[in-house]
C-alpha cells in the first residue's frame, strides 16, 4: 500500500480544486493507495500539517499529491522530489518551460517518479488507438484532427490553453510519438485552433476551448473529446468519451463511464511505476513538450504568425 500526502487544495482560479474533486476520491477508491495526511486541510480525518516542510519531516508517506496554486506548485514539487518522495502533480506541472525543466532535473536527480496528471491519455479509447497506430493499422500517420471542448463552466483566469490545452496536446503526442516543430494558433470566440507541424511531415489540428450553448450537458463536463487519425492505409476515428452511457436526468445530460475512469487508470499506472522502480508512462518530459507548445501558441496569437520550435526545445528529462 502506497501512503499518500495531499499537498494543497488550490488550482487555476475559479474555485478549482482537483485535489478534492478528482484525486482524493480516486485515491480512496484505489486498492493500492491510502491517504495518510494533508497539507492545507483539517477536515479529512487524517493528520493535518501547516506546511509541506513540516509534513515531509513528520510524515513518511511515499507519494505527495501536489495541488497547490500554480505560482507555488513547481517549488513544492521540487521540494518533495528532493526529499525522496514520488509526486503526482496536478496539471499544469508548472506555468513555464523553465519551471518544468527544473522539476525534470529534480526528478532525474532523485530517481523518484514524477507524474503530471495528464490523465486524458489514459482514456480506454485513446490507449486502444495508440496501440493500433503503433501496430500500423492506419499505415504511416500524416494528420491528426482533435477536438477537446468543455461544456460551460467557469472560464480559467489564465486562459483555456493553459487549463485545457495540455490534455489534447499530450494525447496527440502519445498517439503519434512525433515532436512538434512549428505552432500556428488562431482564436475564434471561445475556441482556440492549434495548427501543428511535427517531424516526418505529420500535421495535427487541435481545437480546444470552453463552449456555451450546451445547457443540456453537465457544466464543466466534456462536450467533445475526439481524434481523427489519417494514415497512408486508412483513417481511424476515436471518441474518447466512450465507452460510456448517456444519462438523462431532470438536471441535464451527462456521460457515465462503464468502467474505470481516466484518473483511476492513471493511478494504476502510477502505482505500477512506484512499485516497479521505473519511470511512469507520462513524466516531466511530456509536461515540458506540452508547455512548450502552449507557450509557442501564445506567441503565435500575439504575432499572428507561426512559431518554430527547435529540436532542443522538445527535449526534457524523464
Amino acid at each position: 500500500m502506497t501512503r499518500v500526502l495531499l499537498a494543497g487544495f488550490g488550482g487555476l482560479g475559479g474555485g478549482q480544486d482537483h485535489q478534492r474533486a478528482m484525486y482524493l476520491p480516486a485515491f480512496q477508491a484505489h486498492p493500492g493507495f491510502t491517504v495518510a495526511g494533508a497539507v492545507g486541510a483539517d477536515d479529512l480525518g487524517v493528520p493535518s500539517y501547516p506546511d509541506l516542510a513540516t509534513a515531509l519531516a513528520d510524515d513518511p508517506a511515499e507519494l505527495v499529491s501536489v495541488c497547490l496554486p500554480p505560482d507555488q506548485r513547481a517549488k513544492a514539487i521540487v521540494t518533495a522530489l528532493r526529499a525522496g518522495r514520488h509526486v503526482l502533480a496536478d496539471k499544469p506541472l508548472a506555468l513555464t518551460a523553465e519551471e518544468v525543466d527544473a522539476v525534470a532535473a529534480a526528478a532525474a536527480e532523485s530517481g523518484t517518479v514524477c507524474m503530471p496528471a495528464h490523465h486524458q491519455r489514459f482514456a480506454p479509447a485513446v490507449r486502444s488507438a495508440r496501440a493500433a497506430v503503433a501496430a500500423g493499422r492506419v499505415g504511416l500517420p500524416w494528420n491528426v484532427q482533435a477536438d477537446f471542448l468543455v461544456a460551460g463552466g467557469d472560464p480559467c483566469p489564465l486562459g483555456e490553453l493553459t487549463n485545457l490545452g495540455l490534455y489534447p496536446i499530450d494525447v496527440v503526442a502519445a498517439l503519434v510519438g512525433q515532436p512538434v516543430r512549428r505552432v500556428h494558433a488562431r482564436a475564434g470566440g471561445d475556441v482556440t485552433l492549434l495548427l501543428l507541424d511535427h517531424d516526418r511531415g505529420l500535421t495535427s489540428t487541435i481545437s480546444v476551448g470552453r463552449i456555451s450553448g450546451t445547457a443540456d450537458l453537465r457544466p464543466g463536463g466534456l462536450a467533445v473529446h475526439r481524434y481523427r487519425i489519417s494514415g497512408s492505409n486508412g483513417v481511424m476515428n476515436v471518441d474518447a468519451t466512450k465507452p460510456g452511457a448517456t444519462l438523462r436526468t431532470s438536471t441535464g445530460v451527462r456521460s457515465v463511464w462503464t468502467g474505470p475512469d481516466t484518473v483511476a487508470l492513471m493511478l494504476t499506472e502510477l502505482r505500477a511505476a512506484i512499485t516497479g522502480g521505473r519511470p511512469a508512462e507520462v513524466g516531466p518530459a511530456d509536461a515540458l513538450a506540452a508547455i512548450r507548445v502552449v507557450e509557442a501558441a501564445r506567441r503565435s496569437l500575439e504575432t499572428g504568425r507561426p512559431v518554430p520550435l527547435s529540436p532542443d526545445s522538445q527535449e526534457g528529462r524523464q
